[in-house]
Order: C-alpha cells, then structure tokens, then sequence
C-alpha cells in the first residue's frame, strides 16, 4: 500500500502527521507524495483563517483527482465536516482527537506509535493540545478543545528517541504551550519540564513554540540563559491598541506587553524574538492601527507575521460590528508588510560577522545549503560537503536576496 500524508497549518499539525507517517512506515506501508498515485492520501486540514479554510478544501480536492481515497482529519473537517463530505472523494473524516485511529483503518490493526519519523531537522514534539483561552476571533479551541498536558514520562521518551537518533534540537510545541501541567493530576508547569529537560538530555538545543508574553516569567528567563535553550521567543502581539486587544479578549494590555518585552530583551542576550499582528480587526480605528505600526516599529522584532483579519464562523468577532473594506485592510497590510521587512533586514545586519549556530536543512544548490540558527534566522550557507540534519558553525558575512549567507567557521 501506497499512502500520502500532506499537512496544512500549525506546528502541533506537523508534529502529529510525522507520528502517523512514522507509524505507517513502521507496518510496512510506503509513504510517498502526492503525484506518486497513492492508494490514500491523508490530508491533515487546517481552519485558522478562510484561506486556510480554501487551501484545505483545494488540497482534498487535488487528492481526489490524483485517483487516492482520502481521509480528512485537522481543524477544518473538525468543524466543518458537512463541507468536507460533500468534496468528490472524501473516504473518511476522522476526529481531530483520534487521529492514530487512520493507523488503525490503514494497518488493520492496533499499531504502538512510532516516534522516530521526523520529515524535519529540528524534530517537533507536541507537549499539550488545546486552550481554555476565548480569543473573540480564534475558532481553535472550537475545533481542539480544552487543554492537555502530554504527561512528561512520554515526552521524555520521544526526546531520547529524537536525540538517539543524532538530531541536535528538539521544538516543543503545542497549541498554548504556556499553559502545559496546569490540567495534570500532579501540577506542573512548562519550566519545570524544560528544567528536566535540560537535566534528562544532552541534546544541544531545546526550542520553545509560541509563548504569550504574560507565560514568560522570571523563572522562564533565568532558565533561558542555559546556553542549550535557543535564544528565540515568538511572542504574539495581535494589536498594539489595548482598546482592540480588549475585544480581542487577549489577556494583556499593549502597555504591559512593550514593558514585559523590553524587559525580556535585556535579559536574554541577542535573543530573536517575532511576533504575530493581526489587521483589521473589526472597529478598529485608524489610529488603532497606527498604534500598532508604531509599537512594532518601536520594538526590537526580528520577524512579524502579518494577517488580515478572518471573519470565522462561530467566534465572538464573527459577529462584530465595523468590519473595514478590503479596501481599508489592504492598504494597512501593505505598510506592516514594508515595515516588517525592514525589521528583518535591521536584525539581520545585526548579525553579520556573528558567529552561528546553525543546523543544515536543505540542500538548494551543490555550493549551497540552508539551515536555521539557534536564534531563528534562515541561514545560507556555501558548502558542497555539509549535510542536511549537520550542525556547524557559520560566520554570516553578507545578505543575499534576503538571507544572511556565510561560510562554516573552521572552528566551533
């Protein structure tokens, strides 16, 4: 049996197909891509936005021509299954929280997990699922659920599978990481773990998914500064208007968020810290927005995701009045767009002539292979001899069509 596992979305999504990947392959069955006519193809779906709503419906529907049985599982088939069972060959929707059921319809048996598949070379372990949180415009505690907390023994478990294997990190990834142990019989937190980490391991890099910034405590910070944890935080920012942030439902004022930040920056040496923005929300005024263009602009990001609000069915801010045209959207995307470029580049050249420490990734030319360093930057690097999955040492000594690119230090 020939079997496709394609994956839309978030971290924990990867973190989830590369188990079911694994597992199949583990029982035989050959993992293939999509244009190698598969018997199934497994799309994994996403529902963050309407686009991903859109890309998830034109990936079942590709699937489908390609000739495959699908089976849907994800966000999207979650919460919209009647869209997905009228898509021309739909097979089977299976429930987000069943997801190692598909291993179960495609070995015909009850199959052990296997967790020494990773497609990446930062391998990914979901440590908690779900969130108690009510953001007015997320639909994903809709789709995920409450929060859960993987119990540490098992994360431990597929962390020493992952270092035995030769990787140099592991990311640690959930849907809001930051609340990790709080559901556990015996309470726990998120630094607690990672202490243990750091005690149980010796990997050489530990990587922490997204963190709100009221999650990123004292205790967070001096565990930070063990050379081991990589020195990147993603911090969302959403608005930097508190009155939007309030009918957001976020749990932090703009105010507090620039002062947490500031300090968190003066604490962590060269760290990378990005954060996600959300345009348009609705009333949100044209002042609103420049608050939130001024306050990026003020702090020290090294990257800014930028979205477009997405009305999605069911949420709080679906319902809202004072949607903006496109019209209002675009043109404001279009300035955080030009502005988060230019907080890429002022980080960038920040770290030219820096040594880094960077895991190769890809090979995308015979000179040319790119990796990521410990504090998030995309790094190309010019060698013919250096593998994927290799961890090196790269002095960046110039930007190249908008990558930092250098050579391997001769010594690490």
């Amino acid at each position: 049996m020939k079997v496709a596992v394609v994956t839309l979305g978030c971290k924990v999504n990867q973190a989830e197909a590369n188990i079911i990947q694994g597992t199949l392959k583990d029982n035989g069955i050959s993992i293939v891509k999509l244009k190698e006519n598969p018997d199934y193809c497994i799309v994994n779906t996403c529902s963050v936005t309407a686009k991903s709503d859109y890309n998830s419906r034109q990936l079942i529907r590709r699937a489908a021509r390609e000739g495959s049985k699908v089976i849907v599982t994800g966000c999207y088939s979650q919460l919209r299954p009647a869209e997905v069972r009228r898509i021309h060959g739909v097979e089977e929707i299976i429930d987000i929280s069943r997801k190692n059921d598909i291993i179960s319809l495609l070995t015909k048996k009850t199959a052990v997990p296997y967790h020494g598949n990773h497609s990446q070379s930062r391998p990914l372990i979901k440590i908690q699922d779900g969130c108690d949180f009510q953001c007015s415009y997320c639909v994903v505690p809709l789709a995920r659920g409450k929060s859960r907390s993987i119990p540490y023994e098992t994360i431990l478990e597929q962390s020493k599978i992952i270092e035995s294997l030769g990787y140099h990190e592991v990311v640690l990834t959930g849907i809001h990481l930051g609340t990790y142990g709080r559901d556990l019989r015996e309470k726990t937190t998120l630094n607690s773990i990672v202490r243990r980490l750091l005690d149980d391991l010796t990997i050489d890099r530990i990587r922490l998914s997204s963190l709100e910034i009221n999650e990123i405590n004292d205790e967070l910070i001096e565990i930070m500064q063990d050379k081991r944890i990589c020195r990147h935080l993603h911090i969302p920012l959403q608005s930097g208007s508190s009155r939007i942030l309030q009918l957001m439902r976020r749990t932090y004022s703009a105010e507090y968020f620039e002062e947490r930040f500031k300090y968190i920056f003066s604490r962590i040496d060269n760290i990378s810290i990005g954060t996600d923005v959300i345009v348009g929300f609705p009333g949100e005024h044209e002042n609103e927005f420049r608050q939130t263009y001024e306050l990026t602009r003020a702090l020290p990001f090294s990257y800014i995701h930028v979205f477009p609000f997405s009305s999605r069915p069911g949420t709080e801010a679906s319902k809202m009045k004072g949607k903006l045209s496109v019209k209002e959207i675009r043109c404001r995307m279009k300035s955080m767009i030009q502005l988060k470029e230019m907080k890429k580049k002022e980080y960038m050249i920040k770290q030219l002539q820096e040594p880094l420490d960077v895991i190769l990734e890809d090979r995308v030319s015979k000179s040319t292979i790119m990796g990521t360093s410990g504090n998030y930057m995309k790094v190309s690097v010019v060698s013919e001899t250096h593998a994927k999955g290799e961890r090196v040492f790269v002095r960046a000594d110039r930007i190249r069509n908008n990558l930092l690119e250098g050579n391997v230090m001769k010594c690490s």
